[in-house]
C-alpha cells in the first residue's frame, strides 16, 4: 500500500506541475503576466521501527517569479514615458501647425508687406488699394485660424482630463478590490496579483507617481504629487473642477473622505501631467505670443497708417481693429471690482500672463507659469494707471477693489482671435505723407528737401502751411519766427513733421510746407508701412516684427523637437526595464517545453510505479486464494 500510495502522490503532484507548465504556456501573451513554478517537497515520512520509510512527493506552492526591483524601475520608467509620449505628440501637433506654409503665418504675412510695398509704388491704384485691403483681411484672418486652432487643442487638452480621471477613477476601484480581496499577498493567488501589478503599472501611466507594499501585502497607490490615490481598500476619487480665473479650462481635483482638493497641476505625472505640461509650458506661450505679434504689428501699422492722409485729404485711421487685453476676476473675490487694461507701449509688451493682487493698500503682479514678481507702478486711477510689461490697468472705484482680491492678466491671449480690419473703404487707405514740401521756383541757392515725415500725426496744427524763410545761407525763419542757425544736411521741424534740408539755400529763398491735396500720388506714407515689418518696435526696440515671428516658429519647433528627443530616450530606458522584467517573470517557451518533457517522463514513471503496486497487490491476491 506504500507503493501504491507513494505513486499515487507522485503522479498528482506531476499533474498539478504539469498544469502550471500548461497555464505558462497559455499566458504567453498576457500583458503583466508573471510565469509561475511549482514547488515540490517531500511528504511526512512515516517510522517503521527499523526507520523512516518515505512517503513521496507533494506540491509545497505555486511560486509566481517577480523581481520587485524590476517591477518597480518598470513602474518609474512607464510612467514618465507616457508624460513624454503624450507632451511629444501635442507639441508635434502645434510645430505643425506653425511650420506648414498651409498653415502657417509666414505666407500670409509675406503676401501683405508684399501687397504694402506694391502700393507704395503707384499709392493712386485702385487695384493696389483692394489688394492691400484683401492681404490685410486674409492676414488678419489667418491669426485667427491659428488661434482657433490653439484654442481646439486646449479644448482637447480639457477633453482628455475628464476621459483621464474616469479611467484612473475606475483603475483606482478596482485596485482597492483586488487589495480586499488578495489580503495577505503571501496566500494569495498569484494570478490575482498579476492582474493588481498590471493595474498599478496602467494608473501610473496615467498619473506618474508611486505604488508602496504595506504590511500584509496591501499596495497603496501615490500621483507624482503625493496624493494617495488607493490606500487599501479604499480608492479616492478624480475629478475635474473649473479654473478659478477660466472657468471654461479644467484642472484636476482629488475627493477623498467627502473632501475635495484641487492637486497641484505641475506636480502630476503620467498622461495627465503631459496633458497639463503641454498646455502649460507649449500651448499657453505660443498662443500668448502669437497675440503679441498679432498686437505687436496692428497697433504698430496703425500707428503708422494715422501718420498718413487718404485719398478724400483725411488724416488716416487705423487700419486694424485690436481687442483689448483680457482681465478675469477670481471666481473668490471679495468684491465686485473690475480691471480694464490697454496696451501703453508695445516696445515693452511680452504676452506673460499675470497675477494681479490686491492686499488692502497696493498692487503686486506675479507671473502665473513661474510665480516671479513682476515690477508694477501707479496706483490704477485713470490719471494714474498701473502700469506693467507694457500695459495700463485702471481699477474700477464703484465697487472698489477688496484686500485679496485677484485678477489673471492676459496681455495678448486671444488677441490674435479678435484681430480684424477697421476700413473697409480702400480710397481710406492712408498711402500719402499728410503734408508736402515744395520749394519756391525764383529760389537761386542749391537748397534741395527731402525726408519729409510726420513725427507728432494728433499736433493740431500738423496740416496748416508753413513757410521756411532763409535771411543769408546760414539763417532762416519759420513763418517768421526766428531766425534760426543752418548748416547743411540739418533736420528742420515744426508743427509734428520734420524734414532734412541740404545745399546751400541763398538769401531770400522760401520752401512750403502744406497739407497733400486730396487725391494726391504720394506715396511717403506707404513706403514707411512697407518697412514696419523690419522695424525695431518690440524688446524695448531691439528686435522686428519679423524676429518675433521667426522666433515663434523657431521656439514651437525647438519644444516639439526637444519632447520628442526625450520621449524617444525614454523609450530606451522603459524597453531595458521591460526586458529586465521578462527576464525574471517573462515565458520561455523553450524552458516550458523542456519542464514539460521533464515532468511529462516524470508523470509517466509514477505511473508505472502505480502499475508495480498493482502488479504486487494482485500477486499477494493470488498467493491468499491458493
Amino acid at each position: 500500500m506504500s507503493v501504491l500510495s507513494t505513486g499515487t502522490g507522485a503522479l498528482i503532484a506531476f499533474q498539478r506541475a504539469l498544469a502550471t507548465v500548461s497555464h505558462n504556456v497559455a499566458n504567453l501573451n498576457t500583458e503583466g503576466y508573471s510565469r509561475q513554478r511549482a514547488e515540490f517537497a517531500t511528504r511526512n515520512p512515516t517510522f517503521q521501527g527499523y526507520g523512516y520509510v518515505g512517503n513521496g512527493a507533494t506540491i509545497a506552492d505555486i511560486r509566481r517569479l517577480g523581481d520587485e526591483l524590476a517591477n518597480s524601475r518598470l513602474l518609474d520608467s512607464g510612467g514618465e514615458l507616457a508624460r513624454l509620449q503624450q507632451l511629444a505628440g501635442l507639441s508635434g501637433r502645434v510645430d505643425k501647425l506653425f511650420s506648414d506654409p498651409a498653415t502657417g503665418l509666414s505666407g500670409a504675412w509675406s503676401s501683405f508687406f508684399d501687397a504694402v510695398s506694391a502700393l507704395s509704388s503707384d499709392a493712386s491704384a485702385a487695384a493696389g488699394r483692394e489688394q492691400l485691403l484683401a492681404q490685410g483681411k486674409a492676414l488678419a484672418g489667418r491669426f485667427g485660424q491659428l488661434d482657433a486652432q490653439l484654442r481646439a487643442l486646449d479644448a482637447e487638452v480639457g477633453q482628455g482630463l475628464v476621459a483621464g480621471a474616469q479611467e484612473i477613477n475606475r483603475l483606482a476601484a478596482e485596485i482597492a478590490r483586488l487589495n480586499a480581496r488578495i489580503g495577505d499577498a503571501a496566500s494569495a493567488a498569484p494570478d490575482l496579483l498579476d492582474r493588481r501589478d498590471q493595474l498599478v503599472r496602467e494608473l501610473a501611466a496615467y498619473t506618474g507617481g508611486t505604488a508602496v507594499v504595506q504590511d500584509g501585502g496591501t499596495i497603496n497607490v501615490f500621483t507624482a504629487g503625493g496624493q494617495a490615490l488607493v490606500i487599501g481598500s479604499r480608492a479616492s476619487t478624480l475629478s475635474t473642477v473649473a479654473d478659478p480665473y477660466r472657468p471654461e479650462r479644467l484642472q484636476l481635483a482629488l475627493t477623498s473622505q467627502g473632501t475635495t482638493v484641487p492637486l497641484d497641476q505641475r506636480s502630476l505625472g503620467g498622461r495627465m501631467g503631459g496633458l497639463i505640461e503641454f498646455r502649460s509650458s507649449v500651448l499657453d506661450p505660443a498662443a500668448a505670443e502669437l497675440g503679441r505679434i498679432a498686437v505687436a504689428t496692428a497697433l504698430t501699422f496703425n500707428a503708422g497708417h494715422r501718420a498718413g492722409m487718404d485719398l478724400y485729404g483725411n488724416l488716416g485711421g487705423d487700419f486694424f481693429a485690436v481687442p483689448a487685453p483680457r482681465v478675469a476676476a477670481r471666481a473668490g473675490n471679495g468684491s465686485g471690482a473690475s480691471v480694464a487694461a490697454r496696451v501703453d507701449d508695445v516696445s515693452r509688451l511680452t504676452g506673460q500672463d499675470l497675477v494681479l493682487r490686491f492686499d488692502g493698500a497696493g498692487w503686486t503682479a506675479h507671473r502665473v507659469d513661474t510665480g516671479a514678481p513682476v515690477a508694477l507702478s501707479g496706483s490704477g486711477t485713470a490719471g494714474d494707471p498701473l502700469r506693467v510689461d507694457g500695459l495700463a490697468l485702471v481699477v474700477s472705484t464703484a465697487p472698489p477693489p477688496a484686500e485679496g482680491d485677484r485678477f489673471l492678466l492676459q496681455p495678448t491671449a486671444g488677441a490674435a482671435s479678435g484681430l480684424g480690419l477697421a476700413i473697409t473703404d480702400p480710397s481710406r487707405i492712408a498711402a500719402a505723407t499728410p503734408v508736402s514740401a515744395s520749394a519756391q521756383l525764383g529760389n537761386l541757392g542749391s537748397g534741395r528737401l527731402s525726408g519729409l515725415r510726420v513725427d507728432d500725426a494728433t499736433h493740431p496744427a500738423l496740416l496748416d502751411e508753413v513757410a521756411i524763410e532763409f535771411i543769408d545761407a546760414g539763417q532762416y525763419t519759420i513763418d517768421g519766427q526766428g531766425p534760426y542757425p543752418y548748416t547743411p544736411g540739418q533736420t528742420l521741424s515744426a508743427n509734428g513733421w520734420s524734414l532734412v534740408l541740404d545745399g546751400a539755400p541763398a538769401a531770400g529763398d522760401r520752401f512750403v510746407v502744406a497739407a497733400t491735396p486730396p487725391r494726391s500720388g504720394d506715396n511717403g506714407n506707404a513706403a514707411r508701412l512697407a518697412g514696419l515689418d523690419g522695424a525695431p518696435v518690440l524688446g524695448g526696440g531691439t528686435s522686428s516684427l519679423n524676429d518675433a515671428l521667426g522666433g515663434l516658429v523657431a521656439a514651437v519647433g525647438s519644444a516639439a523637437r526637444q519632447t520628442q528627443y526625450s520621449a524617444d530616450a525614454q523609450q530606451v530606458i522603459h524597453d531595458d526595464a521591460v526586458a529586465a522584467r521578462e527576464a525574471v517573470s517573462g515565458v520561455n517557451l523553450d524552458e516550458e517545453a523542456a519542464n514539460m518533457l521533464r515532468l511529462q517522463q516524470a508523470y509517466q514513471a509514477a505511473a508505472q510505479i502505480i502499475a508495480t503496486a498493482d502488479a504486487m497487490f494482485q500477486s499477494i491476491l493470488g498467493a491468499v486464494r491458493r
